[in-house]
Protein backbone atom coordinates (compact mmCIF):
# COMPACT_ATOMS: atom_id res chain seq x y z
CA UNK A 1 0.00 0.00 0.00
CA UNK A 2 2.75 2.25 0.89
CA UNK A 3 4.43 1.66 -2.30
CA UNK A 4 1.09 2.17 -4.54
CA UNK A 5 0.28 5.91 -2.63
CA UNK A 6 4.18 6.83 -3.74
CA UNK A 7 3.45 5.91 -7.12
CA UNK A 8 0.51 7.40 -6.87
CA UNK A 9 1.61 10.68 -6.20
CA UNK A 10 4.38 10.17 -8.73
CA UNK A 11 2.04 10.74 -11.24
CA UNK A 12 -0.38 12.65 -9.45
CA UNK A 13 3.08 15.49 -9.39
CA UNK A 14 3.48 14.89 -13.54
CA UNK A 15 0.14 16.98 -13.58
CA UNK A 16 1.13 19.87 -11.68
CA UNK A 17 -1.45 22.84 -11.67
CA UNK A 18 -1.48 25.95 -12.76
CA UNK A 19 0.14 28.76 -11.18
CA UNK A 20 -1.29 30.69 -8.26
CA UNK A 21 -2.13 34.26 -8.30
CA UNK A 22 -1.76 33.98 -4.58
CA UNK A 23 0.62 31.90 -2.35
CA UNK A 24 3.43 31.77 -0.12
CA UNK A 25 6.78 31.63 -1.24
CA UNK A 26 9.18 31.74 1.88
CA UNK A 27 12.79 31.65 2.86
CA UNK A 28 13.73 31.35 6.42
CA UNK A 29 17.01 34.20 6.76
CA UNK A 30 19.00 33.02 9.48
CA UNK A 31 20.92 35.31 11.71
CA UNK A 32 22.26 33.21 14.65
CA UNK A 33 25.61 33.07 13.72
CA UNK A 34 25.29 34.81 10.59
CA UNK A 35 24.67 31.20 8.74
CA UNK A 36 22.45 33.28 5.91
CA UNK A 37 23.09 36.99 7.08
CA UNK A 38 25.40 38.72 8.44
CA UNK A 39 28.33 37.06 7.09
CA UNK A 40 30.47 40.60 7.58
CA UNK A 41 30.40 42.44 11.68
CA UNK A 42 29.26 45.80 11.32
CA UNK A 43 32.18 47.66 13.42
CA UNK A 44 32.70 50.70 11.35
CA UNK A 45 30.97 52.58 8.41
CA UNK A 46 33.16 50.66 5.92
CA UNK A 47 31.98 47.37 7.58
CA UNK A 48 28.71 48.58 8.42
CA UNK A 49 27.82 49.50 4.80
CA UNK A 50 29.25 45.99 3.61
CA UNK A 51 26.55 44.35 6.16
CA UNK A 52 23.68 46.13 4.66
CA UNK A 53 24.89 45.74 0.95
CA UNK A 54 25.72 42.13 1.66
CA UNK A 55 21.53 41.91 2.46
CA UNK A 56 20.59 43.99 -0.60
CA UNK A 57 22.08 41.42 -2.38
CA UNK A 58 20.02 38.26 -0.96
CA UNK A 59 17.19 39.96 -1.12
CA UNK A 60 17.95 40.62 -4.79
CA UNK A 61 18.28 37.53 -5.89
CA UNK A 62 15.37 36.32 -3.72
CA UNK A 63 13.05 38.46 -5.45
CA UNK A 64 14.51 37.33 -9.20
CA UNK A 65 13.57 33.99 -7.53
CA UNK A 66 9.84 34.76 -6.80
CA UNK A 67 10.54 34.66 -3.32
CA UNK A 68 7.78 37.12 -1.95
CA UNK A 69 7.89 36.73 2.12
CA UNK A 70 10.91 36.68 4.30
CA UNK A 71 11.20 35.16 7.40
CA UNK A 72 14.09 36.96 8.95
CA UNK A 73 15.40 36.02 12.44
CA UNK A 74 14.80 38.63 14.65
CA UNK A 75 14.80 36.94 18.27
CA UNK A 76 17.53 33.59 18.00
CA UNK A 77 18.01 32.69 21.42
CA UNK A 78 17.57 35.42 24.01
CA UNK A 79 19.18 38.40 21.93
CA UNK A 80 18.09 40.53 19.02
CA UNK A 81 18.73 42.21 15.96
CA UNK A 82 17.40 45.57 16.80
CA UNK A 83 17.37 48.09 19.48
CA UNK A 84 15.41 47.06 22.18
CA UNK A 85 14.73 47.68 25.81
CA UNK A 86 14.08 44.46 26.72
CA UNK A 87 17.01 42.34 25.50
CA UNK A 88 20.70 42.61 24.14
CA UNK A 89 21.69 42.78 21.18
CA UNK A 90 23.02 39.19 19.11
CA UNK A 91 26.77 38.81 18.57
CA UNK A 92 26.39 37.95 14.42
CA UNK A 93 25.87 41.51 13.77
CA UNK A 94 29.29 42.68 15.63
CA UNK A 95 30.74 39.55 16.61
CA UNK A 96 30.16 40.24 20.42
CA UNK A 97 26.30 40.29 22.18
CA UNK A 98 25.10 43.44 23.28
CA UNK A 99 26.98 45.98 20.79
CA UNK A 100 25.22 48.28 19.12
CA UNK A 101 25.89 48.09 15.09
CA UNK A 102 25.55 51.72 14.82
CA UNK A 103 22.09 50.71 12.83
CA UNK A 104 18.46 49.47 12.98
CA UNK A 105 19.23 46.36 10.73
CA UNK A 106 14.98 45.53 11.22
CA UNK A 107 14.14 48.61 10.22
CA UNK A 108 16.71 48.61 7.05
CA UNK A 109 15.28 44.47 6.48
CA UNK A 110 11.98 45.72 6.19
CA UNK A 111 12.31 48.86 4.51
CA UNK A 112 14.52 46.89 1.21
CA UNK A 113 12.25 43.84 1.62
CA UNK A 114 9.09 46.37 0.67
CA UNK A 115 11.22 48.25 -2.05
CA UNK A 116 11.47 44.84 -3.21
CA UNK A 117 7.80 44.05 -2.92
CA UNK A 118 8.58 41.17 -0.14
CA UNK A 119 6.80 40.98 3.29
CA UNK A 120 9.35 40.66 5.82
CA UNK A 121 7.76 38.47 9.06
CA UNK A 122 9.60 38.83 12.00
CA UNK A 123 11.03 35.07 13.03
CA UNK A 124 11.33 35.26 16.85
CA UNK A 125 12.76 31.72 18.49
CA UNK A 126 10.28 31.55 21.26
CA UNK A 127 11.13 29.01 24.60
CA UNK A 128 14.81 28.11 23.48
CA UNK A 129 16.87 31.00 25.85
CA UNK A 130 20.80 30.32 25.43
CA UNK A 131 23.50 28.24 25.78
CA UNK A 132 24.69 27.57 29.77
CA UNK A 133 28.21 29.84 28.62
CA UNK A 134 26.58 32.20 27.33
CA UNK A 135 24.41 33.10 29.89
CA UNK A 136 26.34 36.09 31.16
CA UNK A 137 28.23 36.87 28.27
CA UNK A 138 24.79 38.38 26.80
CA UNK A 139 25.12 40.96 29.54
CA UNK A 140 22.80 43.46 31.66
CA UNK A 141 19.61 42.49 29.74
CA UNK A 142 20.39 38.75 29.64
CA UNK A 143 17.24 37.00 31.07
CA UNK A 144 19.89 34.58 33.52
CA UNK A 145 19.79 38.31 35.49
CA UNK A 146 16.68 40.14 34.59
CA UNK A 147 13.99 36.74 34.60
CA UNK A 148 16.21 34.04 36.01
CA UNK A 149 12.93 32.14 37.78
CA UNK A 150 11.24 31.69 34.14
CA UNK A 151 14.27 29.89 33.43
CA UNK A 152 15.32 26.08 33.72
CA UNK A 153 18.19 24.24 32.25
CA UNK A 154 18.34 21.04 30.27
CA UNK A 155 20.89 19.52 27.71
CA UNK A 156 23.03 22.14 28.31
CA UNK A 157 21.01 25.55 27.33
CA UNK A 158 18.32 27.48 29.51
CA UNK A 159 15.13 27.64 28.59
CA UNK A 160 12.13 29.49 28.88
CA UNK A 161 9.26 27.99 31.93
CA UNK A 162 6.28 27.61 29.57
CA UNK A 163 3.96 26.40 32.39
CA UNK A 164 4.63 29.98 33.86
CA UNK A 165 2.57 32.85 33.37
CA UNK A 166 5.63 35.27 33.31
CA UNK A 167 7.36 33.22 30.25
CA UNK A 168 3.75 34.02 28.08
CA UNK A 169 3.92 38.10 29.40
CA UNK A 170 7.57 38.23 28.61
CA UNK A 171 6.83 37.00 25.34
CA UNK A 172 4.29 39.31 24.66
CA UNK A 173 6.60 42.50 25.74
CA UNK A 174 8.61 41.47 22.65
CA UNK A 175 6.25 40.80 20.16
CA UNK A 176 4.38 44.34 21.83
CA UNK A 177 7.51 45.96 20.98
CA UNK A 178 7.99 45.12 17.96
CA UNK A 179 4.69 45.14 16.25
CA UNK A 180 4.27 48.47 17.78
CA UNK A 181 7.37 49.73 16.40
CA UNK A 182 7.83 48.55 12.75
CA UNK A 183 6.10 48.42 9.80
CA UNK A 184 6.33 44.73 10.34
CA UNK A 185 3.79 41.95 7.97
CA UNK A 186 3.83 38.89 9.98
CA UNK A 187 5.16 37.47 13.26
CA UNK A 188 6.37 34.30 12.72
CA UNK A 189 6.85 32.11 16.25
CA UNK A 190 9.56 29.11 16.37
CA UNK A 191 10.41 26.56 18.92
CA UNK A 192 7.26 27.42 20.62
CA UNK A 193 7.26 23.50 22.16
CA UNK A 194 8.87 22.23 24.70
CA UNK A 195 12.16 20.72 24.18
CA UNK A 196 12.81 17.37 22.43
CA UNK A 197 12.47 14.35 25.32
CA UNK A 198 10.79 16.08 27.61
CA UNK A 199 9.22 13.69 29.99
CA UNK A 200 5.55 12.45 28.40
CA UNK A 201 3.88 12.77 32.00
CA UNK A 202 0.86 15.97 31.93
CA UNK A 203 0.47 15.85 28.28
CA UNK A 204 -2.24 17.75 28.32
CA UNK A 205 -1.11 20.15 31.04
CA UNK A 206 1.98 20.71 28.82
CA UNK A 207 0.11 21.03 25.32
CA UNK A 208 -2.73 23.60 27.57
CA UNK A 209 0.43 25.80 28.57
CA UNK A 210 1.75 25.88 25.16
CA UNK A 211 -1.73 26.95 23.79
CA UNK A 212 -1.95 29.44 26.34
CA UNK A 213 0.93 31.52 25.33
CA UNK A 214 -0.05 31.05 22.11
CA UNK A 215 -3.38 32.27 22.37
CA UNK A 216 -1.88 35.47 24.39
CA UNK A 217 0.51 36.35 21.78
CA UNK A 218 -1.98 36.16 19.30
CA UNK A 219 -4.70 38.24 20.87
CA UNK A 220 -1.78 40.72 21.32
CA UNK A 221 -0.03 41.48 18.28
CA UNK A 222 -3.96 41.76 16.88
CA UNK A 223 -4.29 44.61 19.23
CA UNK A 224 -1.30 46.55 18.10
CA UNK A 225 -1.90 45.87 14.19
CA UNK A 226 -4.61 43.17 13.13
CA UNK A 227 -3.47 43.11 9.99
CA UNK A 228 0.43 41.35 11.05
CA UNK A 229 0.13 37.77 10.08
CA UNK A 230 1.03 35.16 12.96
CA UNK A 231 2.70 32.13 11.67
CA UNK A 232 4.74 29.31 13.25
CA UNK A 233 6.91 26.65 12.99
CA UNK A 234 5.83 23.05 14.26
CA UNK A 235 7.04 20.03 13.97
CA UNK A 236 6.62 18.66 10.36
CA UNK A 237 4.12 15.37 11.29
CA UNK A 238 0.64 16.22 13.50
CA UNK A 239 0.37 12.76 14.72
CA UNK A 240 0.50 9.31 13.30
CA UNK A 241 -1.68 9.42 9.89
CA UNK A 242 -3.93 6.08 8.75
CA UNK A 243 -1.23 3.41 7.49
CA UNK A 244 1.79 5.87 7.96
CA UNK A 245 3.99 6.55 11.40
CA UNK A 246 5.46 9.22 12.71
CA UNK A 247 7.91 7.36 13.88
CA UNK A 248 7.45 8.70 17.54
CA UNK A 249 8.40 12.48 16.25
CA UNK A 250 5.18 14.50 16.25
CA UNK A 251 4.09 17.86 17.55
CA UNK A 252 1.33 16.33 19.33
CA UNK A 253 2.93 13.85 21.50
CA UNK A 254 6.40 14.26 21.34
CA UNK A 255 6.95 18.40 22.01
CA UNK A 256 3.31 19.35 22.91
CA UNK A 257 2.00 21.66 20.20
CA UNK A 258 -1.41 21.58 18.79
CA UNK A 259 -0.95 23.68 15.74
CA UNK A 260 -4.23 22.22 14.38
CA UNK A 261 -6.09 23.41 17.46
CA UNK A 262 -4.43 26.74 17.06
CA UNK A 263 -6.06 27.06 13.84
CA UNK A 264 -9.66 25.77 14.42
CA UNK A 265 -9.78 28.14 17.40
CA UNK A 266 -8.63 31.35 14.80
CA UNK A 267 -5.10 31.81 16.74
CA UNK A 268 -3.14 30.94 14.28
CA UNK A 269 -3.59 32.45 10.52
CA UNK A 270 -0.62 30.83 9.06
CA UNK A 271 1.26 27.40 9.57
CA UNK A 272 5.12 26.54 8.02
CA UNK A 273 5.57 22.87 9.95
CA UNK A 274 8.99 21.86 9.40
CA UNK A 275 9.12 19.22 7.10
CA UNK A 276 12.29 17.63 6.30
CA UNK A 277 11.62 14.64 4.90
CA UNK A 278 10.77 12.96 1.25
CA UNK A 279 8.52 10.28 0.17
CA UNK A 280 6.10 8.11 2.63
CA UNK A 281 7.01 10.52 5.62
CA UNK A 282 5.91 13.45 3.74
CA UNK A 283 3.47 13.10 1.14
CA UNK A 284 0.56 11.74 3.66
CA UNK A 285 1.35 14.04 6.31
CA UNK A 286 1.68 16.96 4.19
CA UNK A 287 -1.99 16.08 2.87
CA UNK A 288 -3.13 15.81 6.63
CA UNK A 289 -1.91 19.13 7.51
CA UNK A 290 -4.11 20.77 4.60
CA UNK A 291 -6.83 18.26 5.55
CA UNK A 292 -7.15 19.69 8.98
CA UNK A 293 -6.04 23.32 8.23
CA UNK A 294 -9.54 24.85 9.03
CA UNK A 295 -9.45 27.22 6.36
CA UNK A 296 -5.95 28.46 7.32
CA UNK A 297 -2.66 28.95 5.34
CA UNK A 298 -0.28 25.81 5.41
CA UNK A 299 2.57 26.51 3.87
CA UNK A 300 4.87 23.61 4.41
CA UNK A 301 8.99 24.13 5.42
CA UNK A 302 11.21 22.17 2.96
CA UNK A 303 14.20 21.02 4.28
CA UNK A 304 16.16 22.09 1.00
CA UNK A 305 19.57 21.74 2.86
CA UNK A 306 19.36 17.95 2.70
CA UNK A 307 20.30 18.41 -1.34
CA UNK A 308 23.59 19.34 0.00
CA UNK A 309 26.45 16.45 -0.57
CA UNK A 310 27.20 17.21 3.08
CA UNK A 311 24.14 16.87 4.53
CA UNK A 312 21.82 13.64 3.07
CA UNK A 313 22.63 14.67 -0.52
CA UNK A 314 19.31 14.17 -1.38
CA UNK A 315 18.23 14.21 -5.55
CA UNK A 316 16.64 17.31 -6.80
CA UNK A 317 13.61 15.55 -7.97
CA UNK A 318 12.99 15.07 -4.32
CA UNK A 319 12.20 18.62 -3.56
CA UNK A 320 10.45 19.34 -6.86
CA UNK A 321 8.02 16.64 -6.45
CA UNK A 322 7.17 17.66 -3.35
CA UNK A 323 6.65 21.73 -4.78
CA UNK A 324 4.26 20.18 -7.64
CA UNK A 325 2.08 18.00 -4.87
CA UNK A 326 2.08 21.01 -2.72
CA UNK A 327 0.61 22.85 -5.68
CA UNK A 328 -1.77 20.46 -6.64
CA UNK A 329 -3.10 20.25 -3.10
CA UNK A 330 -4.45 23.40 -3.61
CA UNK A 331 -2.07 23.95 -0.22
CA UNK A 332 -1.18 27.95 0.68
CA UNK A 333 2.53 27.41 -0.66
CA UNK A 334 6.42 26.55 0.65
CA UNK A 335 9.10 28.03 2.87
CA UNK A 336 12.45 26.76 2.34
CA UNK A 337 15.04 26.34 5.13
CA UNK A 338 17.34 27.83 4.38
CA UNK A 339 18.00 30.51 2.42
CA UNK A 340 21.63 29.98 1.52
CA UNK A 341 20.73 26.77 -0.12
CA UNK A 342 18.56 28.46 -2.46
CA UNK A 343 21.39 30.92 -3.08
CA UNK A 344 23.86 28.31 -3.38
CA UNK A 345 21.77 26.75 -6.23
CA UNK A 346 22.28 23.44 -4.16
CA UNK A 347 21.82 20.19 -7.19
CA UNK A 348 20.34 23.14 -9.57
CA UNK A 349 17.13 24.19 -7.26
CA UNK A 350 17.32 27.80 -7.95
CA UNK A 351 17.33 27.42 -11.41
CA UNK A 352 14.29 25.38 -11.41
CA UNK A 353 12.17 27.03 -9.02
CA UNK A 354 13.15 30.54 -10.77
CA UNK A 355 12.47 29.10 -15.09
CA UNK A 356 9.82 26.61 -14.21
CA UNK A 357 7.99 26.84 -11.00
CA UNK A 358 8.12 30.91 -9.84
CA UNK A 359 7.33 31.97 -13.45
CA UNK A 360 4.90 34.61 -12.46
CA UNK A 361 4.87 37.13 -9.55
CA UNK A 362 2.53 36.13 -6.37
CA UNK A 363 0.42 38.03 -3.91
CA UNK A 364 0.15 36.53 -0.38
CA UNK A 365 -3.25 35.18 0.09
CA UNK A 366 -5.73 37.54 2.35
CA UNK A 367 -5.90 36.81 6.07
CA UNK A 368 -9.58 35.40 6.21
CA UNK A 369 -10.22 36.82 9.43
CA UNK A 370 -10.17 40.78 8.20
CA UNK A 371 -13.85 41.36 9.05
CA UNK A 372 -13.09 40.65 12.73
CA UNK A 373 -10.61 43.52 13.07
CA UNK A 374 -11.50 46.81 11.85
CA UNK A 375 -9.16 49.46 12.90
CA UNK A 376 -8.65 52.56 12.10
CA UNK A 377 -4.77 52.53 12.03
CA UNK A 378 -3.22 52.19 8.24
CA UNK A 379 -0.25 50.70 6.96
CA UNK A 380 1.70 52.04 4.00
CA UNK A 381 -0.61 51.34 1.17
CA UNK A 382 0.47 49.04 -1.23
CA UNK A 383 -0.45 48.21 -5.44
CA UNK A 384 -0.16 45.84 -7.66
CA UNK A 385 0.70 46.76 -11.60
CA UNK A 386 -0.68 45.04 -14.30
CA UNK A 387 0.59 44.36 -17.89
CA UNK A 388 -0.80 43.63 -20.71
CA UNK A 389 -0.98 43.63 -24.51
CA UNK A 390 -5.24 42.77 -24.40
CA UNK A 391 -7.48 45.14 -23.03
CA UNK A 392 -9.22 45.03 -20.56
CA UNK A 393 -6.58 43.96 -18.53
CA UNK A 394 -7.07 40.45 -16.76
CA UNK A 395 -6.08 40.82 -13.22
CA UNK A 396 -6.88 37.18 -12.49
CA UNK A 397 -3.85 36.63 -14.32
CA UNK A 398 -0.57 35.91 -12.13
CA UNK A 399 1.24 36.41 -15.93
CA UNK A 400 0.19 40.14 -15.92
CA UNK A 401 1.37 41.20 -12.31
CA UNK A 402 4.44 43.26 -13.18
CA UNK A 403 5.03 44.96 -9.72
CA UNK A 404 4.19 44.92 -5.96
CA UNK A 405 4.65 48.40 -4.58
CA UNK A 406 4.83 49.75 -1.10
CA UNK A 407 4.20 53.47 -1.22
CA UNK A 408 3.35 55.55 -4.61
CA UNK A 409 4.19 53.61 -7.29
CA UNK A 410 6.83 54.72 -9.42
CA UNK A 411 6.38 53.80 -13.22
CA UNK A 412 9.26 56.25 -14.87
CA UNK A 413 11.37 53.24 -14.30
CA UNK A 414 8.84 50.62 -15.61
CA UNK A 415 7.56 52.76 -18.69
CA UNK A 416 10.16 51.82 -21.65
CA UNK A 417 9.89 48.31 -20.16
CA UNK A 418 5.88 48.77 -20.72
CA UNK A 419 5.70 50.61 -23.88
CA UNK A 420 2.59 49.43 -25.93
CA UNK A 421 0.84 47.83 -23.27
CA UNK A 422 -2.29 48.34 -21.76
CA UNK A 423 -1.43 49.31 -17.76
CA UNK A 424 -3.98 48.51 -14.54
CA UNK A 425 -3.45 48.87 -10.99
CA UNK A 426 -4.98 47.85 -7.67
CA UNK A 427 -4.61 48.72 -3.97
CA UNK A 428 -4.47 46.24 -1.69
CA UNK A 429 -6.17 46.62 2.15
CA UNK A 430 -4.86 46.36 5.25
CA UNK A 431 -5.18 43.00 5.07
CA UNK A 432 -4.27 41.87 1.71
CA UNK A 433 -7.69 42.16 -0.02
CA UNK A 434 -7.55 44.04 -3.70
CA UNK A 435 -9.79 46.88 -5.13
CA UNK A 436 -11.34 46.90 -8.39
CA UNK A 437 -8.78 47.75 -11.25
CA UNK A 438 -8.27 50.66 -12.67
CA UNK A 439 -6.58 52.13 -15.46
CA UNK A 440 -3.12 53.96 -15.22
CA UNK A 441 -2.26 56.71 -17.20
CA UNK A 442 0.57 57.34 -18.90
Amino acid sequence: MKYFFTFFIFLWCLCAGAIPKHEVRAVWLTTIMGLDWPKTRAVSDQSRKAQQEELCKILDRLQKDGINTIYLQTRTRGAVIYPSSIEPWDGALTGRYDRDPGYDPLAFAIEECHRRGMECHAWLVTIPAFKIPDAKALGKKSLIYTHPKLLYKKNGSYYMDPSMQGTADYLERLCREIVSRYDIDGIHFDYIRYPEKTEKTKQEWRRDNITRIVRQLYNAIKQEKPWVRVSCSPVGKYRDVSRYSAKGWNAYNAVFQDPVLWMKEGIMDMISPMMYFKGDNFFPFAADWQERCSGKVVAPGLGIYFLDPNEKDWDLDEVTRELQFIRQMNMGGAAYFRAQFLLDNVKGLETWVRNHYYTSPALLPPLKNAREYSTNLKRTPRYVLYASDTYPVDINNPENIVRIFWGKPQYNKLLAHLFGKHLAITQLDNFGNESEPMEVER
